[in-house]
Protein backbone atom coordinates (compact mmCIF):
# COMPACT_ATOMS: atom_id res chain seq x y z
CA UNK A 1 0.00 0.00 0.00
CA UNK A 2 0.85 3.73 -0.41
CA UNK A 3 2.95 5.50 2.33
CA UNK A 4 4.37 2.02 3.47
CA UNK A 5 8.06 1.70 3.96
CA UNK A 6 9.69 -0.65 1.60
CA UNK A 7 11.30 -3.99 3.44
CA UNK A 8 14.75 -3.48 4.12
CA UNK A 9 16.57 -6.10 2.61
CA UNK A 10 19.42 -7.62 4.83
CA UNK A 11 23.07 -6.04 4.69
CA UNK A 12 25.55 -8.62 3.66
CA UNK A 13 28.90 -8.61 5.46
CA UNK A 14 32.17 -7.84 3.96
CA UNK A 15 34.69 -10.50 4.38
CA UNK A 16 37.46 -9.53 6.46
CA UNK A 17 40.17 -10.76 4.57
CA UNK A 18 40.99 -9.80 0.45
CA UNK A 19 38.75 -10.86 -1.88
CA UNK A 20 41.39 -13.41 -3.58
CA UNK A 21 41.49 -14.93 -0.69
CA UNK A 22 37.74 -14.83 0.37
CA UNK A 23 37.66 -16.59 -3.29
CA UNK A 24 40.22 -19.31 -2.50
CA UNK A 25 38.37 -20.21 0.73
CA UNK A 26 35.08 -20.71 -0.83
CA UNK A 27 37.05 -22.92 -3.34
CA UNK A 28 37.97 -25.12 -0.89
CA UNK A 29 34.63 -25.28 0.77
CA UNK A 30 33.16 -26.41 -2.76
CA UNK A 31 35.45 -28.83 -2.56
CA UNK A 32 34.61 -30.34 0.49
CA UNK A 33 30.71 -30.86 -0.39
CA UNK A 34 32.23 -32.85 -3.36
CA UNK A 35 34.31 -34.90 -0.41
CA UNK A 36 31.21 -35.33 1.90
CA UNK A 37 28.61 -36.05 -0.75
CA UNK A 38 30.67 -38.58 -1.88
CA UNK A 39 30.59 -40.57 1.36
CA UNK A 40 26.98 -39.74 1.41
CA UNK A 41 25.77 -41.17 -1.72
CA UNK A 42 28.13 -44.15 -2.34
CA UNK A 43 28.39 -45.04 1.75
CA UNK A 44 25.12 -43.78 3.37
CA UNK A 45 22.98 -45.12 0.72
CA UNK A 46 22.29 -42.72 -1.82
CA UNK A 47 21.46 -39.64 -0.63
CA UNK A 48 23.08 -36.14 -0.30
CA UNK A 49 24.22 -34.34 3.00
CA UNK A 50 24.69 -30.92 0.95
CA UNK A 51 22.79 -31.10 -1.93
CA UNK A 52 19.18 -31.05 -0.79
CA UNK A 53 17.51 -30.26 -4.18
CA UNK A 54 18.24 -33.92 -4.73
CA UNK A 55 17.09 -35.10 -1.47
CA UNK A 56 13.71 -33.76 -2.63
CA UNK A 57 13.78 -35.18 -5.50
CA UNK A 58 14.89 -38.77 -3.77
CA UNK A 59 11.80 -38.43 -1.37
CA UNK A 60 9.62 -37.98 -4.45
CA UNK A 61 11.21 -41.02 -6.32
CA UNK A 62 11.25 -42.83 -3.08
CA UNK A 63 7.20 -42.76 -3.42
CA UNK A 64 7.39 -45.71 -6.06
CA UNK A 65 7.96 -48.93 -4.33
CA UNK A 66 10.39 -50.14 -6.77
CA UNK A 67 13.07 -47.08 -6.35
CA UNK A 68 15.20 -48.52 -4.35
CA UNK A 69 15.48 -45.44 -1.87
CA UNK A 70 14.83 -44.92 1.15
CA UNK A 71 12.31 -41.67 2.20
CA UNK A 72 13.96 -41.97 5.95
CA UNK A 73 17.41 -40.71 4.41
CA UNK A 74 16.24 -38.13 2.70
CA UNK A 75 14.17 -36.99 5.95
CA UNK A 76 16.74 -37.12 7.77
CA UNK A 77 19.14 -35.40 5.84
CA UNK A 78 16.91 -32.28 5.07
CA UNK A 79 15.86 -32.41 8.58
CA UNK A 80 19.78 -32.32 9.79
CA UNK A 81 20.40 -29.90 6.95
CA UNK A 82 18.07 -27.37 8.23
CA UNK A 83 18.74 -27.33 11.76
CA UNK A 84 22.65 -26.89 10.84
CA UNK A 85 21.68 -24.10 8.75
CA UNK A 86 19.31 -22.63 11.80
CA UNK A 87 22.38 -22.81 13.39
CA UNK A 88 24.21 -20.74 11.37
CA UNK A 89 21.88 -18.39 10.84
CA UNK A 90 21.66 -17.87 14.63
CA UNK A 91 25.22 -17.85 14.88
CA UNK A 92 25.43 -14.72 12.17
CA UNK A 93 22.81 -13.36 13.86
CA UNK A 94 24.75 -13.02 17.86
CA UNK A 95 28.12 -12.18 15.66
CA UNK A 96 26.61 -9.51 13.80
CA UNK A 97 29.37 -6.78 13.22
CA UNK A 98 32.05 -8.95 14.09
CA UNK A 99 32.39 -10.76 10.64
CA UNK A 100 35.84 -12.42 11.26
CA UNK A 101 35.21 -13.95 14.76
CA UNK A 102 31.61 -15.60 12.77
CA UNK A 103 33.31 -17.23 10.53
CA UNK A 104 36.05 -18.49 12.15
CA UNK A 105 33.35 -19.46 14.74
CA UNK A 106 31.05 -21.31 12.21
CA UNK A 107 33.32 -23.10 10.18
CA UNK A 108 35.67 -24.14 13.38
CA UNK A 109 32.36 -25.65 14.62
CA UNK A 110 31.60 -27.50 11.32
CA UNK A 111 35.29 -29.01 11.23
CA UNK A 112 34.92 -30.07 14.87
CA UNK A 113 31.84 -32.41 13.87
CA UNK A 114 33.33 -33.46 10.84
CA UNK A 115 36.33 -34.16 12.63
CA UNK A 116 34.58 -35.95 15.32
CA UNK A 117 32.48 -37.84 12.85
CA UNK A 118 35.98 -39.07 11.25
CA UNK A 119 37.11 -40.26 14.56
CA UNK A 120 33.96 -42.28 15.38
CA UNK A 121 34.07 -43.95 12.44
CA UNK A 122 37.44 -44.82 12.54
CA UNK A 123 36.86 -46.50 16.04
CA UNK A 124 33.46 -47.72 14.48
CA UNK A 125 31.55 -45.83 16.50
CA UNK A 126 29.64 -43.97 13.94
CA UNK A 127 27.96 -46.61 11.31
CA UNK A 128 27.54 -45.58 7.45
CA UNK A 129 25.30 -48.78 6.92
CA UNK A 130 21.91 -49.93 8.09
CA UNK A 131 19.81 -48.24 10.71
CA UNK A 132 23.45 -46.58 12.21
CA UNK A 133 24.02 -44.64 9.01
CA UNK A 134 20.60 -42.32 9.69
CA UNK A 135 22.60 -41.23 12.78
CA UNK A 136 25.87 -40.14 10.71
CA UNK A 137 23.29 -39.17 7.73
CA UNK A 138 22.18 -36.00 9.93
CA UNK A 139 25.13 -35.15 11.78
CA UNK A 140 27.07 -34.61 8.39
CA UNK A 141 23.91 -32.81 7.10
CA UNK A 142 23.75 -30.41 9.99
CA UNK A 143 27.46 -29.49 9.62
CA UNK A 144 26.72 -29.09 5.55
CA UNK A 145 23.86 -26.88 6.76
CA UNK A 146 26.26 -24.51 9.14
CA UNK A 147 28.33 -24.44 6.15
CA UNK A 148 25.95 -23.43 3.55
CA UNK A 149 24.18 -20.67 5.50
CA UNK A 150 27.67 -19.01 6.58
CA UNK A 151 28.35 -19.12 3.07
CA UNK A 152 24.80 -17.46 1.86
CA UNK A 153 24.99 -14.63 4.63
CA UNK A 154 28.00 -13.76 3.41
CA UNK A 155 27.08 -13.55 -0.36
CA UNK A 156 29.96 -13.83 -2.63
CA UNK A 157 28.70 -13.54 -6.17
CA UNK A 158 28.69 -17.29 -7.90
CA UNK A 159 30.25 -18.84 -5.15
CA UNK A 160 27.49 -21.12 -2.97
CA UNK A 161 29.86 -24.04 -2.34
CA UNK A 162 26.95 -26.32 -3.00
CA UNK A 163 24.25 -25.64 -6.05
CA UNK A 164 26.21 -25.49 -9.18
CA UNK A 165 22.98 -25.47 -11.27
CA UNK A 166 22.70 -21.27 -12.02
CA UNK A 167 26.63 -21.65 -11.59
CA UNK A 168 26.58 -23.61 -14.95
CA UNK A 169 23.35 -21.36 -16.18
CA UNK A 170 25.31 -18.20 -16.04
CA UNK A 171 28.92 -19.46 -16.92
CA UNK A 172 26.69 -20.14 -19.98
CA UNK A 173 24.39 -17.45 -20.41
CA UNK A 174 26.34 -14.87 -19.99
CA UNK A 175 29.47 -16.07 -22.02
CA UNK A 176 30.44 -14.51 -25.04
CA UNK A 177 29.25 -17.13 -27.22
CA UNK A 178 26.07 -16.03 -26.17
CA UNK A 179 26.19 -12.04 -26.39
CA UNK A 180 26.64 -11.55 -22.66
CA UNK A 181 29.67 -9.80 -20.64
CA UNK A 182 31.58 -12.86 -19.80
CA UNK A 183 31.67 -11.72 -15.96
CA UNK A 184 33.57 -13.97 -13.48
CA UNK A 185 33.85 -16.94 -15.89
CA UNK A 186 36.76 -18.11 -14.02
CA UNK A 187 35.15 -17.92 -11.16
CA UNK A 188 32.36 -19.81 -12.10
CA UNK A 189 34.38 -22.20 -13.32
CA UNK A 190 36.41 -22.77 -10.64
CA UNK A 191 33.36 -23.47 -8.65
CA UNK A 192 32.93 -26.36 -11.28
CA UNK A 193 36.43 -28.03 -11.02
CA UNK A 194 36.37 -27.91 -6.96
CA UNK A 195 33.29 -29.92 -6.67
CA UNK A 196 34.15 -32.30 -9.10
CA UNK A 197 37.50 -32.76 -8.09
CA UNK A 198 36.25 -32.83 -4.49
CA UNK A 199 33.81 -35.72 -5.80
CA UNK A 200 36.77 -37.81 -7.75
CA UNK A 201 38.89 -37.76 -4.52
CA UNK A 202 36.23 -38.77 -2.37
CA UNK A 203 35.59 -41.50 -4.18
CA UNK A 204 38.51 -42.66 -4.68
CA UNK A 205 39.65 -42.44 -0.79
CA UNK A 206 36.56 -44.58 -0.15
CA UNK A 207 38.48 -47.59 -1.76
CA UNK A 208 40.43 -47.16 1.34
CA UNK A 209 37.77 -46.52 3.79
CA UNK A 210 35.31 -43.33 5.09
CA UNK A 211 37.19 -42.42 7.84
CA UNK A 212 40.03 -40.86 5.77
CA UNK A 213 37.39 -39.12 3.34
CA UNK A 214 35.71 -37.20 6.17
CA UNK A 215 39.01 -36.56 8.22
CA UNK A 216 40.51 -34.43 4.76
CA UNK A 217 36.89 -32.74 4.28
CA UNK A 218 37.56 -31.74 8.21
CA UNK A 219 41.17 -30.69 7.12
CA UNK A 220 39.87 -28.53 4.58
CA UNK A 221 37.72 -26.41 6.57
CA UNK A 222 39.76 -26.07 9.15
CA UNK A 223 42.35 -24.47 7.07
CA UNK A 224 39.69 -22.29 5.76
CA UNK A 225 38.43 -21.33 9.52
CA UNK A 226 42.44 -20.50 10.00
CA UNK A 227 42.35 -18.58 6.58
CA UNK A 228 39.14 -16.20 8.02
CA UNK A 229 41.29 -15.65 10.95
CA UNK A 230 44.82 -14.60 10.10
CA UNK A 231 44.11 -13.28 6.79
CA UNK A 232 44.96 -10.30 6.18
CA UNK A 233 42.28 -7.40 5.99
CA UNK A 234 41.53 -6.39 2.28
CA UNK A 235 43.17 -2.99 1.51
CA UNK A 236 40.96 0.48 2.02
CA UNK A 237 40.16 2.32 -1.30
CA UNK A 238 39.52 6.24 -1.52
Amino acid sequence: MFGQSPVEAPVTPPSPIGRRATVGLLLSLTAVTGLVDAVSYLRLGRVFVANMTGNVVFLGFSLSPHSGLSPIASLVALVGFVLGALAGGRLAVELEGRTRRWLVTAFAVEAVILAVVALLTGVGTAAYHGDGRFATTAVLAAALGIQNSTVRHLSVSDLTTTVLTLTLTGLAADSFIAGGPGARPYRRFGSVVMMFAGAAAGAALLRVSVTPVIAVAAAIVGVVALGFAIGPPPPRTG
